[in-house]
């Protein structure tokens, strides 16, 4: 990591760039996987007493309009450049923070569906314009080579937190937990949104150095312009299906308490530590494969480990033995290769002018639209009376066809590459 080179220049304002981008990713995925995924679903069924199709519907529109605000984030402030000095983004940031506690601290005071309706518009709104100003922040904040790494780290912590901290997966104590952090991070967002410091000043200017401008995956074109474009609809394609997967499988192994009583759900701290280092050491070789692999081996590698693994991950719940703790550790492995990949990716194929466009229009459609398809359809088929095994057989069906497309793909022809590699490819 060129992160050491800095600390023993005592370069501290890139140093605290690192720092507060790990915190601040970190923590916004570990409030979306607790408090938003699982938090509102007790909260609309439990204390609402809403049934699992009208949350689904509930968290449907949640996906929906953070979609469509995350699209209209990024095409605006790739429009508008006046919105794209550090110092606004960082206000913007500090809003969104700032809006998402208020939201914390009122949650379980909602009593009635029209309640629920505006507290999951407004979330929705602050998620839609917090994930293409934070993701963009990238190119100020990271060096090029390093953001396997830091992707990586963001994605041990928010795991970690997220499975070694027991919970019964209610609001209550989730709120609990993130109200204090949650806090602090606009405390500490506020100086810097407003204040004048020279190391805010210094990121400022950081996305314009060799190190930190072109992401590593953009090529130069002889006209001077940067070629991504194909290679963006190639991944928006390939992480829309990992993520569909992914939430298709494990929404209906959640919804099965057998499943998860002994493992995320546990009442002893074993299962939840050893689910949490199999997050961190998953993530970590990760963070190595997308430093060291080009885009073609990257995609093929961590994709199809990814696959092949969550095919694997599924037969100890519909076979049988050994417990549930295996399959549980294997999926740990599954989302930490694809999240670290969502982390790190949507920079490196943007230059400090399109990263805005791109971390929308990827995060949104590959992530969010994912996500809400496949809980409406995992929704649907528990409602109709699906087995959990006939369900997981679909899931394994779907996750070895992606397998066998990505084992094809050394064989297909290559997408022509116009221009030569950015001179700051690590």
């Amino acid at each position: 990591m060129i992160f050491f080179s800095h600390l023993r220049r005592r370069n501290w304002p890139t140093i605290l760039g690192y720092l507060l981008f790990i915190g601040m990713m970190a923590m916004g995925y570990y409030y979306n996987v607790t408090f938003i995924q699982l938090g509102l679903i007790d909260l609309g069924e439990r204390r609402l007493g809403l049934s699992e199709s009208a949350v689904a519907a509930y968290m449907a529109a949640l996906a929906l309009v953070t979609c469509v605000v995350a699209l209209v984030t990024g095409f605006l402030l790739q429009r508008r450049p006046p919105l794209r000095s550090l110092h606004a983004r960082l206000r913007l940031v500090f809003t969104v923070v700032v809006v998402q506690t208020v939201l914390t601290a009122v949650a379980t005071l909602v009593n009635s569906q029209l309640l629920f309706l505006l507290w999951i518009i407004v979330a929705s709104a602050a998620l839609g314009v917090g994930m293409p100003v934070t993701f963009s922040l990238t190119v100020d904040l990271i060096p090029v080579r390093d953001r396997g790494y830091v992707a990586a780290l963001i994605t041990a912590l928010a795991y970690f937190a997220a499975a070694a901290i027991p919970s019964d997966w209610r609001i209550e104590q989730f709120q609990f937990q993130l109200l204090l952090p949650m806090v602090g991070g606009a405390v500490t967002m506020a100086p810097l949104s407003f204040g004048r410091f020279p190391f805010v000043n210094v990121w400022a200017q950081q996305h314009r150095r060799p190190g930190f401008a072109y992401g590593r995956f953009v090529r130069v074109a002889a006209d001077g312009k940067m070629r991504v474009s194909r290679r963006l609809i190639v991944l928006i394609a390939l992480m829309f299906g990992i993520f569909f997967i992914d939430s298709l499988g494990f929404l209906r192994i959640v919804h099965t308490p057998a499943y998860v009583a002994s493992t995320w759900r546990a009442p002893e701290l074993a299962p939840h530590l050893v689910i949490a280092a199999t997050h961190v050491v998953a993530a970590l070789i990760a963070g190595v494969l997308y430093t060291a692999l080009d885009e073609r081996h990257l995609f093929l590698w961590i994709f199809g480990i990814f696959a092949l693994v969550h095919f694997m991950y599924t037969f100890p719940f519909r076979f049988g033995g050994g417990g549930q703790l295996a399959p549980a550790m294997l999926y740990a492995i599954a989302v930490s290769l694809y999240t670290v990949i969502n982390f790190a990716i949507w920079a490196d194929i943007s230059t400090p002018n399109t990263i805005y466009r791109n971390a929308a229009v990827g995060v949104a459609l590959s992530g969010w639209t994912a996500t809400f398809i496949s809980t409406a359809l995992a929704t649907y088929w528990r409602l109709s009376g699906i087995s959990v095994d006939q369900h997981l057989r679909w899931v394994n069906a779907i996750a070895i066809l992606f397998f066998l497309t990505l084992l094809s793909l050394p064989f297909l022809p290559s997408l022509p590459r116009r221009g030569r590699p950015s001179q700051f490819t690590p």
